[in-house]
């Protein structure tokens, strides 16, 4: 379970960096993020993964789009959800967690919380951040809503998207369905004004569709794979 946390606490690492830095710095920053992501996987006894989750994150970089970039297609997600899901499937909770798990604190305010499940829940709250609105701009970028109506669209998305999905995931994993019921439905009610004035193209509107559906979706699914490895 600890490997798909790597691998999502990387790639969300990196997808951070390129929202926050360029040039010279962002290298730098890249190049430390990959070098702490191997000397703290060693030390979790989980060097091997380490070296998936940079190759995954590179890929990740490679092929998705910043900012400025065009079209990438779903395969980066896919590989991203490929790798994570395998990734629960073969560890689970480790019994040996290396010599990080043997200084880990036993307790929390949580109660009894391992290595192997803060670092997955760590990744994907990282994930869930940046790669998220990645992910919805790669949704969106590969529809049909057209380049030149993005900057009209609705303002905020790239700080909304990352607090709503913080929420859906938590509210899933506490099963606080009725108040993330409430969450979603208070957001259609904030954007309401704002799509009312839509034009007769309905950009605004298929722009709010398309983008909360993928965003919700990325945070179930993150949900899921946490609750999942948390369950075997």
């Amino acid at each position: 379970m600890i490997a798909a946390g790597i691998v999502l606490l990387t790639v969300g690492g990196v997808d951070l960096t390129r929202r926050s830095l360029t040039g010279m710095r962002r290298a730098i920053v890249l190049a430390v993020l990959g070098l702490v992501v191997l000397i703290a996987s060693a030390g979790a006894d989980a060097a091997v993964w380490s070296f998936v989750a940079v190759g995954v994150a590179a890929a990740w970089a490679l092929a998705t789009p910043d900012r400025r970039g065009g079209r990438a297609g779903f395969w980066p997600v896919a590989l991203v959800v490929t790798v994570a899901a395998l990734a629960v499937a073969l560890l689970g909770v480790r019994q040996d967690q290396g010599p990080l798990g043997e200084v880990w604190p036993s307790h929390s305010p949580l109660g009894a919380v391992s290595l192997d499940v803060a670092v997955l829940v760590a990744g994907a709250l990282v994930f869930l951040l940046e790669s998220g609105n990645v992910i919805v701009r790669i949704a969106l970028r590969d529809g049909d809503v057209p380049v030149e109506e993005r900057a009209a669209t609705l303002k905020g998305g790239r700080l909304i998207g990352p607090i709503e999905r913080v929420l859906v995931f938590a509210l899933t994993l506490t099963g606080a369905f009725t108040l993330l019921a409430a969450v979603l439905a208070a957001k259609g009610i904030v954007r309401f004004p704002e799509i009312s004035r839509d034009g007769e193209g309905g950009i605004r509107a298929e722009y709010f569709l398309i983008g909360s559906l993928v965003s919700w979706t990325t945070a179930l699914a993150v949900a899921f794979l946490v609750w999942w490895g948390t369950s075997i």
